[in-house]
């Protein structure tokens, strides 16, 4: 049965090897880099770490999921509260399942949670990252009800 809870401390040796996973996989994407960098994720290979887990993603403005899949963390996901203006919304910043646990509902369990975490927090909208290509990131983000409304292009100058 698959599920999403917050994470527990004995979750982040699991978590942190998943963020790293996610952190790899987005930094050989066209983009990633650049996503990372405004995720504050150290590069690749530097690890990600219980620490910094513990340094980043505690606080009552973030929250850090554990995916389940028959209670094993298999995935992880993550997010934080900015306001713009007046106005509180919601950042998914990484919402990643190891690839033999895909495709059963993790993924949507953790977008789902954020999803009611943001709103109890107040947000009034929803905003997350999907690399160019990643269509699997993107139809998981619109089968939560988000929609692209931004495409960011952009080119190296010499």
């Amino acid at each position: 049965m698959e599920a999403a809870r917050p994470a527990l401390q004995g979750d982040f040796p699991a978590c942190a090897r998943l963020l790293e996973e996610a952190r790899d996989r987005a930094f050989a994407l066209r983009g990633g880099r650049e996503l990372l960098v405004g995720c504050a994720l150290p590069p690749p290979p530097l690890p990600v770490g219980e620490r910094w887990l513990v340094e980043h993603w505690t606080g009552t403005e973030r929250m850090l999921l554990a995916g389940t899949l028959d209670q094993v963390v298999v995935g992880l996901g993550a997010g934080h509260v900015t306001v713009r203006g007046s106005e509180r919304v919601g950042a998914i910043d990484c919402c990643y399942v190891e690839a033999d646990a895909r495709g059963v509902g993790v993924g949507s369990a953790l977008a789902e949670s954020l999803v009611r975490w943001f709103t109890a927090s107040g947000c009034v909208a929803v905003d997350a990252p999907a690399l160019p290509g990643d269509r699997v990131t993107k139809q998981l983000f619109e089968s939560q009800g988000l929609s692209a409304r931004l495409l960011v292009l952009h080119r190296r100058l010499p």
